[in-house]
């Protein structure tokens, strides 16, 4: 545990006590010391506050995760502005997932009860698969050979991901070209403070125009479009443009914003023309949805195993033979840009 502040940490000790999976293996008030206890003890799982005094948290995540292994990192975060983005980037740079801090003392239990399920998650890959529905496997990447007589361009991008998603997404847009300018979609699960702050990290990451989705708006080339915390973003084509419509849907994980209704909705505007994409998170969701656009012609690309932090929403996908591609995601990246030099993105 990392957080200068000592109640915060007594609090946090007390519910990993309650459990009989896990210990506290150190205790730190900043950055430097963690790192000096890093060079001593073996770790699982870091729980990091981001403001802290000297190093901030930010800062000390690339360190964190060398001199611990890449031991997953879970932030814990308040629900205002300065940490909401400043838990954005910390994704960005590497942590694995974000905790709300209570607001109250009457939301305790739940935060010690979320906090206990995001340990096994980050910690467990068989509690992952089984919440999927998968087998823990590890396929190898798939590198399939676009064939011109069958190709179609790339008109669209769908991309879901869930725990880990906001580094996974980072090293994808890395690898994508700047001038492929179809329209992207994007689902990550967050709570709806942090989406406006999502879409400034992800325009600095991609140099493309970057905004939460609108409902009713015209979608248009260049633009990457990102769920609201509160709906799911879907796609329907209105007197012969795409636009963006909002749906409460019920779906079957109860994730709202959920990556199948956007996938499905995709597979009805685009079809073969359209690219899914599903990337590190916990659960299955984005399984049913890929299956609709897999049937409709469109391609699957699955982030890998080795470089998920979950490989729950990616693996639920892999298990239905689907997927045209299983690798990280800057393969996925290279495979998108290789489709569409071939085939074309308009």
């Amino acid at each position: 545990m990392v957080d200068d502040s000592a109640v915060a940490r007594l609090v946090v000790q007390r519910i990993i006590n309650e459990t009989d999976r896990f210990a506290v293996a150190g205790q730190a008030a900043s950055a430097q010391e963690a790192f000096d206890k890093l060079d001593s003890i073996a770790v699982d799982l870091i729980i990091l506050d981001i403001e802290m005094p000297g190093m901030d948290g930010i800062e000390a995540i690339p360190h964190l995760l060398r001199r611990s292994g890449d031991a997953p990192i879970l932030v814990v975060s308040s629900h205002c502005r300065e940490d909401a983005e400043a838990s954005v980037q910390a994704m960005a740079m590497g942590a694995s997932d974000i905790i709300l801090k209570p607001e109250n003392r009457g939301l305790t239990e739940r935060f010690a009860k979320s906090l206990k399920n995001k340990m096994i998650r980050l910690t467990d890959p068989d509690a992952a698969a089984k919440e999927a529905h998968v087998e823990i496997s590890d396929p190898e990447p798939l590198h399939l050979a676009p064939k011109p007589a069958e190709g179609h361009p790339v008109r669209c991008l769908a991309i879901g991901a869930s725990t880990g998603g906001i580094h996974a997404l980072s090293t994808f847009f890395a690898a994508l070209p700047r001038d492929l300018d179809m329209p992207i979609f994007v689902t990550q699960h967050l709570p709806p403070d942090f989406i406006v702050y999502f879409a400034r990290q992800l325009k600095l990451i991609t140099g493309r125009d970057t905004f939460p989705a609108r409902d009713g708006q015209r979608v248009k080339a260049g633009e990457v479009l990102v769920a609201p915390g509160d709906a799911h973003l879907t796609v329907r084509d209105t007197d012969g443009y795409v636009r963006i419509v909002f749906s409460d849907e019920r779906t079957p994980g109860g994730f709202r914003p959920s990556v199948d209704p956007m996938l499905s909705s995709v597979a009805r505007v685009y079809g073969a023309d359209a690219v899914g994409v599903v990337l590190t998170g916990m659960g299955r969701d984005g399984a049913d949805g890929a299956k609709e656009l897999a049937d409709a012609g469109g391609e699957l690309l699955v982030q890998d195993r080795a470089s998920s932090v979950i490989w729950g929403m990616p693996g639920a996908v892999a298990a239905q033979n689907i997927a045209n591609l299983i690798a990280p995601p800057p393969e996925l990246a290279a495979y998108v840009d290789e489709r569409a030099r071939t085939f074309g993105w308009r």
